[in-house]
């Protein structure tokens, strides 16, 4: 059965490039990213770790640890890193779990028979601190992440888990955003939201992110 949003994150021990991880004890307070790929040595998911290894003061800045996973066992993913580092001149910084037995890709459905019966599609899972999905997203084997948006989108999920707000579409972080319809009540939203705010219909409420 597929994960859903909202869902608790299934919990699992596991072998990795960093030693065995015990996946929630791993996460603890942090917000999670969870990416798989279907094999190691392939061309776009080198130029994925390497993107992920970059941004590791960006994952840090915002308290999200990364974590990878394929069903290649623990000495090719070490040699795999070895590329990655070469190739995207980065150091990987996060663990790849080895998934040989697969445990971890049934557990968050990662196996697609219409694709493939033996390797995992490419899945993102975002995962916050109650260890909840707040995102998912599959990508084919042809398409790299954008990671770009991927970071976009923890901006947004922690800025609205903190303020009666939704973000707008192509929304980036110190754009206006959505005041939530529910929010009536005129005297809260002087308080809640001081710089003031445009309503454009009475459903659509615009106003400065509330955090800057």
């Amino acid at each position: 059965m597929s994960l859903k949003l909202g869902d608790i994150a299934p919990d699992f021990e596991q072998d990795s490039s960093a030693g065995k991880i015990r996946f929630h004890e791993w996460l603890g307070d942090s917000w999670g990213v969870l990416f798989s790929h279907p094999a190691d040595f392939t061309p776009v998911c080198t130029t994925e770790l390497g993107l992920t290894a970059k941004l590791k003061d960006e994952f840090a800045k915002r308290g999200v640890k990364a974590i990878a996973l394929s069903v290649d066992p623990v000495d090719s993913h070490h040699q795999w890193i070895d590329d990655i580092n070469e190739t995207q001149q980065t150091v990987v910084n996060f663990p790849i779990i080895a998934d040989a037995d697969r445990k971890v890709s049934d557990l968050y459905d990662l196996i697609h028979p219409n694709a493939s019966d033996t390797l995992t599609v490419r899945s993102l899972f975002v995962i916050d601190p109650h260890k909840k999905v707040r995102l998912t997203i599959t990508y084919p084997a042809s398409t790299g992440r954008n990671f770009n948006e991927i970071l976009r989108v923890i901006d947004s999920l922690q800025l609205t888990d903190n303020y009666k707000v939704a973000t707008p579409g192509n929304w980036q972080d110190g754009d206006d955003v959505v005041i939530v319809p529910s929010l009536k009540d005129e005297e809260e939203l002087r308080q809640r939201f001081p710089k003031g705010y445009r309503a454009v219909k009475p459903y659509l409420r615009l106003t400065p992110q509330p955090n800057r």
